[in-house]
């Protein structure tokens, strides 16, 4: 399995899930890189990926680019006076695509990495099917097909949504919204995570 991770927003649980589908995948043998090209803020979303591939792939491959600025791409290298080394990017890439490999993109779908490319852009040069992960809460159908438009819309291979539900408590729309989502999409979910998960089973064939 080889995917992409957006998400609908930032903070709706991508580096968890990456983690869940690394873990997952590497418990049936396969030898699955993690891969969080860019960070911005704090670096524990890449050390949580290292973590997940028990330290197979070094740190500095995982996530080649590193901001401090707790801001989108474009804005941190802007206050950092230091542009997105793109090249290494690419090099990092290359070290990984030969084996199954989880990416996780930085913020939501549309988060600017420089001037004139976005996480969307970057999704595409890949060349891998785009899964997004979704908060399970009021407002995540409207953000939801609005990000899977656009990702069809470029011709971009959709792999499916990733629910992730994050209270226990779950009101009506985070109760229905699984269901609704497939009725609107025509395909199944490809996970629904409940609150406290903590492992995932997938079947390969």
């Amino acid at each position: 399995m080889n995917l992409f991770l957006t998400g609908t927003d930032t903070d709706v649980g991508k580096t968890y899930v990456a983690e869940l589908l690394v873990r997952a995948l590497r418990r049936t043998g396969l030898d699955t890189a993690p891969m969080k090209p860019l960070c911005c803020g704090n670096r524990d979303d890449a050390l949580a990926l290292y973590a997940a591939c028990d330290g197979a792939v070094p740190l500095e491959v995982i996530n080649p680019v590193w901001y401090k600025t707790p801001a989108s791409p474009y804005a941190a290298a802007k206050v950092e006076n230091r542009p997105v080394n793109m090249a290494l990017l690419r090099q990092n890439f290359q070290q990984v695509r030969h084996r199954s490999v989880i990416v996780e993109g930085v913020g939501g779908w549309m988060v600017p990495i420089t001037k004139d490319y976005y996480v969307a852009d970057l999704a595409a040069e890949f060349e891998l099917p785009v899964a997004v992960v979704v908060r399970n809460r009021l407002g995540a159908i409207n953000h939801a097909l609005l990000t899977v438009r656009d990702i069809k819309h470029r011709g971009i291979p959709f792999a499916g949504i990733i629910l992730n539900s994050t209270e226990s408590e779950q009101d009506p729309a985070a109760l229905t919204n699984c269901a609704l989502l497939e009725v609107l999409l025509g395909e199944p979910v490809l996970f629904e995570i409940k609150p406290g998960q903590t492992e995932l089973e997938i079947g390969i064939a």
